[in-house]
């Protein structure tokens, strides 16, 4: 299903065509280091350089019999490079390669990832200052608490998506790294200059101390930030979930021409997308929590982390890069019903206005707990006998007392509540004021 929807870029990023490129790029980098060092012929570099290539069926046919990536990946480039190929890998050990390699590979995905979440932000930024000024009911534990904007509902989602992009951009920073350094990171067999030539071609930063690898605490903050995102991604997507249930209908995922919601019921048009993009983040959850188990390896290294890597860091990138791709399609054509919302601010009257009257009391000097008591019981008599809070409000002796009626009316009015929307725009929205 991922495929039908994602780019094929994602992919191609995590193809074995693309890590065995990465591994070569390595490979002729280390030995391009040592030729300028004296210690390999620049001949032969030159000749590696040119000749040297990659089959993928060749090295899968390898492998079946020496049972090890690294070595088949040698053999056939050497068979296309001829006996220049024996200056590959002088002094290392394999994980010299396929970290560095994956530390690419992961730059490369967060790059993408960082560009599709930049076109999410410019969305979610243009919906957010359509809708502005539009009341909908703000609501806590699913109950009608005070009314506010969907434009402000939405300005917290690209906030979120704000912060989103700072992970990115940090998980970024620290899985770009790579190691030169041999069997167990002593660089016994290296010249230290040489891991500083090939991280620097490959837009990598040298791990300070390895051992035989990268250690995979960096691994598991990518994968721990792609879970993060997709979880803010989720808050997103199980709202307008909520907001599209038949109750609610003040918004709707975009429904396109020939699409069907239900193989039994043709009236439906359910929130597909949102449900994909939330069972999705928990797919990530669980790559996350897989790459925090690969952290504690025995000694210097083991393996055990290998397997579950070439699954999950591959997955991971991808299943984001996919729900960045959905929700862009979600919010560009979400549907807004500004009718329905102020049906359902209607719903419970002005009683949501009770925190308003409560603090007008206070201020009038009343104790908070006694204006409390006082506003309560107007809001219940309004409930109970289905009639609005002002009306209620007037009709207590106590309350009239203390507030007169333009006081009470003005409080009752939703447009008492937004007097601040348009601060918070400006600091949310205008760089000037950061």
């Amino acid at each position: 299903m991922i495929t039908r929807y994602t780019k094929p870029e994602m992919a191609a990023i995590w193809s074995d065509e693309n890590r065995f490129q990465k591994m070569l790029e390595v490979e002729i980098f280390a030995a391009e280091a040592m030729s300028k060092l004296g210690t390999v012929p620049k001949k032969s570099v030159e000749t590696i350089k040119k000749k040297a290539k990659i089959n993928v069926d060749r090295i899968n046919e390898i492998e079946l019999t020496v049972k090890h990536d690294v070595i088949s990946f040698l053999t056939a480039v050497v068979e296309t490079t001829g006996p220049d190929g024996r200056f590959l890998h002088l002094g290392m050990t394999s994980s010299d390669v396929l970290d560095t390699a994956t530390g690419a590979q992961a730059r490369q995905s967060t790059k993408l990832l960082i560009d599709e979440t930049k076109k999410l932000l410019v969305i979610a930024a243009k919906l957010a200052k359509k809708y502005k000024m539009t009341p909908i009911m703000g609501r806590t534990h699913g109950i009608h608490g005070e009314p506010m904007t969907f434009g402000l509902k939405v300005a917290s989602w690209y906030c979120e998506i704000m912060r989103s992009l700072d992970r990115l951009n940090f998980a970024m920073e620290t899985v770009s790294y790579g190691k030169i350094s041999g069997a167990v990171g002593t660089m016994a067999h290296l010249d230290p200059r040489v891991e500083k030539y090939v991280c620097q071609k490959m837009g990598l930063m040298p791990e300070l101390v390895s051992t035989q690898i990268v250690p995979r605490d960096r691994h598991s903050i990518y994968l721990s930030m792609l879970a993060h995102v997709g979880a803010g991604l989720e808050r997103i997507a199980t709202e307008t979930r909520h907001l599209q249930r038949t109750e609610v209908a003040e918004v709707e995922e975009p429904f396109t021409k020939g699409q069907k919601g239900s193989s039994a019921m043709p009236h439906k048009r359910n929130p597909i997308i949102s449900e994909n993009i939330c069972g999705l983040a928990r797919l990530l959850r669980g790559y996350a929590s897989t790459a925090m188990e690969n952290i504690a390896l025995w000694h210097e290294r083991d393996i055990s982390h290998s397997s579950t890597e070439r699954i999950i860091l591959p997955d991971a990138s991808i299943v984001l890069h996919y729900m960045l791709i959905r929700m862009q399609v979600l919010l560009a054509g979400l549907n807004v019903y500004p009718k329905n919302m102020q049906t359902n601010l209607d719903k419970t009257k002005d009683v949501i206005f009770s925190g308003t009257l409560l603090l007008s009391l206070v201020d009038k000097g009343m104790s908070r707990e006694a204006a409390y008591a006082m506003v309560q019981a107007a809001a219940f008599d309004a409930r109970e006998n289905k009639i609005s809070l002002e009306h209620a409000c007037l009709k207590s002796a106590d309350i009239k007392k203390r507030l007169t009626v333009e006081e009470i009316r003005k409080d009752c009015d939703v447009k008492s509540q937004f007097k601040n929307i348009d601060y918070i725009f400006k600091r949310t929205f205008d760089k000037t004021c950061k």
